[in-house]
């Protein structure tokens, strides 16, 4: 088999059909494959992009995986990416608030347990809070 000196990266496209999800590589014609599960999609399109180009798996550069979710659910889906980034911006600032606030009702004197119960969490999370 002949052996590239530089790995080629590919761009693989995966679409639901019937129970497989079908890999299709846009960059080299007549190149197919499937899987049952998502997480075999790279290693099934670094076989098939192996064959096809007549080298060995391992001088298959690194494979960039677009899925199309089924119609029924992108939507859905693109609503939980918004609504999970939300929640993690808001989970974040809820921290930074919460350290600010701790740090705060110390500076003006109170006791670690009296932190903690202002704040709804125990005098120790107080300690870790105010070391972070």
């Amino acid at each position: 088999m002949a052996s590239s000196k530089t790995a080629r990266s590919f761009q693989v496209e995966v679409v639901r059909s019937g129970n497989w999800w079908s890999i299709t590589v846009p960059a080299l014609d007549g190149v197919f494959s499937q899987c049952k599960r998502l997480d075999q999609v790279e290693a099934n399109a670094r076989e098939a992009i192996a064959l096809m180009l007549d080298v060995d798996e391992t001088d298959v550069g690194p494979i960039e995986v677009a899925v199309t979710p089924p119609p029924n659910v992108a939507g859905l889906l693109e609503s939980l990416e918004v609504s999970v980034a939300t929640a993690n911006d808001a989970t974040k600032a809820a921290a930074d608030a919460r350290r600010q606030v701790a740090r705060l009702l110390r500076e003006e004197g109170l006791p670690m347990r009296d932190v903690g119960r202002l704040i709804g969490v125990s005098h120790q999370r107080v300690s870790q809070i105010l070391a972070g």
